[in-house]
């Protein structure tokens, strides 16, 4: 065969098996984490803030890519389609772990965040009515300060981390040879 794309499994090929246990690690792993964060929001009372939000839509992407790999590892889509797949995975990580690097630079107050979870208060509002009047109709929960600490990092650290071991993960298995 010519190329990666048309190449199909044989029997025991590793770059299939390292697909599929890629793709599974990722959905496995990015999915509990999903869960934490959505069990902290409405389990544990936690809001999130508006980085908090944005650091999930990575996996809202990158997850289902990640489940249509391993199925099509399992069923034997050619090697070149679940490489792309895992490609796509990995940079969806790469993004969320940039969100979170940058979310938890601002939680470190080593740059400004959005001005509207972090910036001065007054800036969205044209005068102290106005904001006295959004002030008792809305929560705003801040970027600039941790939800929630553990070892010395705070949620969005743990979130970078995490990000970038599954992007390490999902390039691992696309960047697999042929046995």
């Amino acid at each position: 065969m010519s190329s990666a794309a048309s190449q199909t499994p044989a029997a025991g090929d590793r770059s299939h098996a390292r697909a599929t246990v890629a793709a599974a690690t990722v959905v496995v792993v990015g999915a509990s984490a999903l869960a934490a964060a959505w069990g902290m929001e409405l389990i544990g009372g936690l809001p999130p803030c508006h980085l908090c939000l944005l650091q999930r839509v990575p996996y809202y992407v990158g997850l289902p890519v990640a489940a249509a790999v391993g199925l099509g590892a399992w069923r034997g889509l050619p090697l070149g389609w679940l490489r792309l797949g895992l490609a796509l995975v990995a940079l969806a990580m790469l993004a969320t772990a940039g969100i979170a690097g940058y979310h938890a630079g601002v939680e470190w107050r080593w740059w400004p965040g959005p001005s509207d979870c972090s910036g001065p208060a007054l800036a969205p509002f044209g005068s102290v009515t106005d904001l006295m009047a959004q002030m008792q109709s809305a929560h705003v929960v801040r970027c600039d300060e941790p939800a929630l600490v553990l070892f010395g990092l705070s949620l969005a650290g743990w979130n970078a981390l995490l990000s970038l071991a599954l992007a390490m993960v999902a390039l691992r298995g696309a960047l697999a040879r042929p046995a």
